[in-house]
């Protein structure tokens, strides 16, 4: 009879407790110390994001088969390649750079979206399948657009949060 080694499996879940429970997170040398400089990152995240999703919503139109579905997919290309400018303008605004950081968030949903578009049949299914991670992407950017606003408006940043 097989019995699995439970010693092992327990040694590395108590070890995985105690990181979890008593560890705190050591910020990094350049972590952000303040409102504006979480700001900045928030923006450097985006400006990555948008980035990452101008160059990845072609494949995605390409990949889909119906003429609604690529028609909504070219707006939204369109509406990001806007969404850069603007975000340029924001760091422009705060006297700052415009710096892409990669985010790790919509790097996650892009590859989410490739894996379901390689494991998906050209048609209704996979169309489907590119609707929801759109949908995935498009809540992201709501999320992220929302708290990037209330931090700009506490700051006084109004050309940023326009």
């Amino acid at each position: 009879m097989f019995r699995p080694k439970k010693l092992n499996i327990n040694i590395k879940y108590t070890t995985m407790a105690k990181q979890t429970t008593t560890g705190k997170i050591k910020p990094k040398k350049d972590a952000a110390e303040n409102l504006r400089d979480f700001l900045i990152d928030g923006l450097k995240d985006l400006y990555w994001a948008e980035k990452a999703l101008v160059k990845n919503l072609p494949k995605m139109k390409k990949n889909a088969t119906s003429p609604k579905l690529q028609q909504a997919i070219e707006k939204h290309l369109e509406e990001t390649q806007n969404q850069v400018i603007r975000l340029e303008d924001a760091f422009k605004a705060m006297d700052e750079k415009p710096k892409a950081q990669k985010c790790d968030a919509m790097d996650g949903l892009l590859k989410e979206a490739e894996s379901i578009m390689k494991e998906t049949e050209p048609g209704a299914i996979r169309d489907a399948a590119i609707i929801a991670a759109a949908q995935k992407v498009e809540h992201y950017e709501i999320a992220s657009y929302g708290t990037m606003a209330t931090y700009a408006k506490l700051l006084g940043e109004k050309e940023v949060k326009r």
